[in-house]
């Protein structure tokens, strides 16, 4: 395993790439707070309001995804591996299965809010395409939920690494993210 004792500033991400990370942290620690709290909001206009605000910061999400898939493959800085073997491929497939559940979680949630026919805040409706079945809409809701758990097991398990890299192994790993 080799490992730098630390990185030069040359050896730090560019600050968009750092920035739209951090964004998508925030993002997906919101997004899945709301899920797992707004059931817990007494029916009425303030629910309506927090689902809303869920479904906003989603779109959201998925156009900061898009945004830094291109980035990345455009213009952002590529860094050499911190890790090299078995950590290295761990590590590459780990960031693989992360963009792949958020988008499989945006996408579930794009289609539980159209087969619902969900309208954000009253101002617009997400156009609906199925029945409105109540089993399919739990079907649908159920996939969401699993992909969003898996999403936040995989990052937590994604940030221990980090932390264990740079307060265990102390090779500065986290000043890579910073901008």
């Amino acid at each position: 395993m080799a490992m730098s004792q630390s990185f030069r500033p040359a050896e730090r991400y560019d600050a968009t790439t750092v920035w739209l990370h951090w964004i998508t942290v925030i993002l997906i620690a919101v997004l899945w707070g709301i899920g797992q709290t707004a059931d817990l909001v007494p029916r009425g206009p303030l629910r309506t309001g927090v689902w809303s605000t869920h479904v906003v910061l989603g779109f959201l999400a998925a156009f900061v995804l898009v945004t830094r898939v291109a980035w990345r493959a455009k213009f952002g800085r590529v860094l050499p591996p911190a890790d090299s073997g078995r950590l290295y491929v761990i590590a590459k497939l780990a960031h693989y299965v992360l963009y792949g559940l958020i988008g499989i979680v945006i996408i579930a949630g794009v289609i539980d809010a159209s087969y619902r026919g969900f309208n954000v805040f009253g101002l617009w409706s997400v156009p609906q395409f199925g029945s409105g079945d109540a089993a399919t809409r739990r079907s649908i809701n159920e996939w969401h939920e699993l992909a969003a758990n898996a999403l936040i097991v995989v990052a937590a398990i994604h940030a221990l690494a980090a932390l264990g890299h740079h307060y265990l192994w102390r090779d500065h790993l986290l000043d890579r993210m910073r901008p």
